[in-house]
């Protein structure tokens, strides 16, 4: 998807070693507004702590990334490369090093092959495109792991002026980032203040990237930015004004909507598994209880498996230490009532069949204890995760 103001692309420099894209760039025509959030691990990759430097001016212009080495536990060296990358890229692009970001992603533990990415620097700024093609590139260029490029995006209409909003993303395994997920970029050219977008891009973080788990495992490296540049000349939107609310919720839907590609796209997942909890005594309960089945391999394995065994739901629901009575409790696989008054639901066995076949399956626990709601995307649990993270060196 286009978005006025900005170019991408995706290059090969050799970091991955098998041929494929592994650099890629997002460039504003001028300094945007900027915000972010970052993993909260306590082994910081070298990129994270650059930007989380760099990110509190509120203003950057452009954001470098590779894949294939994370550049994460690598010391003071690691650190230096990170600044060393900003620079490659201002450089290339004629801008000050304080308004580029950088971003990496791969294997833990090795230094960067700076040499490789000084050299395709400047063959990736001649790539650069403004079209959906230089988006596509970028996307496929942060790619590790995964199966599929994740890109969305929205286009609506502020203060009378067009306005475009794109996103990509990669991630399919260590994705419980309890903050984002492990690369995430958005552009917009929406005009907005530094404060109002911070405000509005965590808000959108939270109840999109956070809220969602593969195998419960926390990346070093994860990292989700945005940039607003300005160029479709709207006033700058306030976070209550109905322009503000507008955007708000565009932001929201494309990082759903990239957080549940995601979770698609967990390491050897089959489904998509959407649940909801309702009722709890609070938000914070409702989420305690919602990630206490999403991350039960008992619960994910019974998916993969198209068992509709709601015993396990009830159990993992019943260990996170939530005071819920289970008499109140009832469950729904979509709209089929399996759970009640403290027992289960028989004769539905042959709709529950059909339901176990979809690749994305809902289920709702109400709880009857109050309003407090939860939304968790989770996988199942497969064969093909062990074998991937078996012969994949972290």
């Amino acid at each position: 998807m286009k978005v006025p103001g900005f170019r991408a692309g995706g290059v090969v420099c050799g970091i991955k070693g098998n041929g494929k894209k592994d650099l890629a760039l997002i460039v504003s025509e001028e300094p945007a507004a900027a915000a972010a959030v970052f993993t909260t691990n306590r082994f910081k990759a070298a990129p994270v702590v650059h930007d989380m430097k760099k990110i509190a001016s509120g203003k950057a212009q452009a954001v470098f990334i590779n894949s294939g080495s994370a550049n994460a536990a690598t010391g003071e060296q690691g650190e230096a490369d990170a600044d060393a990358m900003a620079d490659i890229a201002a450089n290339c692009l004629g801008i000050d090093e304080s308004l580029v970001l950088v971003a990496s992603t791969g294997s833990i533990g090795s230094r960067l092959p700076m040499k490789k990415i000084e050299k395709g620097a400047p063959i990736l700024v001649e790539c650069l495109s403004g079209g959906a093609d230089g988006v596509m590139e970028a996307a496929e260029a942060i790619s590790t792991t995964d199966r599929f490029v994740k890109t969305a995006g929205r286009r609506f209409t502020l203060d009378g002026k067009d306005v475009s909003l794109c996103g990509i993303a990669k991630g399919a395994g260590m994705i419980e980032p309890d903050m984002a997920t492990m690369l995430a970029f958005f552009i917009t050219d929406a005009a907005i203040d530094e404060s109002v977008l911070r405000r509005m891009f965590k808000k959108a973080m939270d109840q999109s990237f956070n809220t969602i788990t593969v195998d419960g495992c926390m990346s070093t490296n994860d990292t989700a930015l945005i940039l607003a540049n300005g160029k479709a000349g709207n006033r700058p939107l306030q976070t209550r004004s109905a322009d503000g609310r507008i955007f708000q919720e565009a932001l929201l839907e494309t990082a759903i909507e990239l957080a549940a590609m995601i979770v698609r796209d967990g390491e050897g997942a089959t489904k998509l598994i959407d649940i909801i909890v309702e009722g709890a005594r609070n938000r914070a309960e409702a989420r305690r209880i919602a990630y206490a089945v999403g991350r039960s391999n008992l619960v994910k394995t019974a998916f993969f498996g198209g068992d509709a065994n709601w015993g396990r739901i009830i159990s993992a629901a019943g260990s996170a230490g939530v005071p819920i009575d289970p008499r109140r409790v009832t469950l729904y696989f979509e709209d089929c009532l399996i759970f009640t008054d403290g027992t289960g639901v028989g004769g539905n066995e042959k709709k529950l069949q059909e339901i176990m076949k979809r690749n994305t399956i809902s289920i709702r626990l109400r709880l009857a204890e109050g309003s407090g709601t939860f939304r968790v995307f989770a996988s199942d649990l497969t064969h093909d995760y062990v074998d991937i993270n078996a012969l994949y060196h972290t």
